[in-house]
């Protein structure tokens, strides 16, 4: 297993870690991922040890607490060998104080997660996304003092903007509070708006990149193809997908690519999607997740190769998009404003 460093941080992390919003599935958006229990997330688990994934993520939200409860209890006797992500800001109930970013709702959010997963503390905690009705000082004041009591280890976010990020930084640096190490993004080859700015923002402020959905939500699965029928009981169809509606035309290309890819590598749509991630400038890590024990494996088999520079350019070619204003305006002129160097 290949492990990179967070951040600016001194913490190292294996370059895949596991995905429990697959345990509970407890309402309708979950259920659609998965509903493990305690004793199959207990034999995933070993899987991902005996693999070398000992970083486990999770969020409060996922499955109301459940997905953390059952985490819990299946990494009891081994907690002192793994590292664990969770997260906070979306509603966890009805009342006014139920949700955002808060010194109230954090600390209090923060208290219940540690109950639910049976320790005394996280290794990475993670804002699930921006809150812009608490000031910035009063987030990060609280997730300081929560690194400081010993019950996080080191923060981070999740979902945030450019700007959202950049002013956390700045705030952070001005009273030497402690800053987020990693970014937990939205990132595929069907998905790429990640690379206007975001990306080249990690790199200049050496802030890592934790890559969520890297499938896009099952699409770059290999079960997605031109001139066949949906696959039945998809994420999609069940509604728990994620972002736009999908280009299918577009998507059919890239597929087609990874085809091409797929028959000089020998290895799987879905393999090929999470190595081409592994080779992109700020990605630390990738979560992966698995309904069963024949997911999980096809997942773990995306590291110990690489694509050649050739067959990541072909992906790059099959899957580049467009982008919005200002990106195509700063394109113009790469002498400005340079593009990340992914070769």
């Amino acid at each position: 297993m290949e492990y990179r460093q967070l951040g600016a941080s001194g913490l190292q992390v294996p370059v895949l870690s596991f995905g429990t919003a697959t345990f509970g599935g407890t309402n309708k958006f979950f259920k659609a991922w998965g509903n493990t229990q305690v004793d199959e997330a207990k034999h995933l688990i070993n899987l991902c040890m005996d693999a070398g994934v000992n970083f486990f993520d999770t969020a409060n939200i996922y499955s109301q607490g459940t997905s953390e409860e059952i985490l819990g209890k299946a990494l009891e006797g081994i907690r002192n060998q793994v590292l664990i992500s969770t997260k906070a800001t979306f509603p966890m109930g009805d009342g006014p104080n139920d949700f955002g970013s808060s010194r109230f709702h954090l600390i209090e959010q923060c208290e219940a997660s540690l109950r639910r997963l049976n320790t005394d503390h996280i290794d990475v905690y993670h804002l699930h996304g921006f809150d812009g009705n608490t000031p910035v000082e009063e987030t990060l004041k609280a997730l300081n003092d929560l690194v400081t009591s010993g019950k996080i280890r080191y923060i981070a976010c999740s979902n945030f903007s450019g700007w959202h990020l950049m002013k956390s930084l700045s705030v952070s640096e001005r009273y030497g509070w402690s800053r987020y190490v990693a970014h937990q993004a939205y990132y595929s080859l069907l998905d790429r708006e990640f690379e206007w700015e975001l990306m080249p923002l990690g790199i200049d402020q050496k802030v890592s990149t934790i890559v969520w959905s890297p499938l896009s939500s099952g699409r770059l699965s290999g079960k997605f193809r031109r001139g066949q029928p949906l696959p039945e009981n998809n994420r999609m169809s069940q509604g728990g997908s994620h972002g736009p509606a999908t280009n299918f035309e577009r998507l059919y290309t890239i597929v087609d690519a990874l085809d091409e890819v797929a028959e000089e590598t020998g290895k799987s749509i879905a393999q090929i999607s999470l190595n081409w991630l592994l080779q992109r400038p700020t990605v630390a890590n990738i979560i992966i997740g698995a309904r069963d024990e024949e997911q999980l494996k096809q997942n773990l088999g995306a590291i110990g190769w690489n694509l050649t520079t050739e067959q990541i350019k072909k992906l790059d070619a099959a899957s580049e998009v467009d982008p919005i204003y200002p990106y195509w305006h700063q394109r113009q002129n790469t002498k400005l404003i340079p593009l990340p160097k992914f070769y």
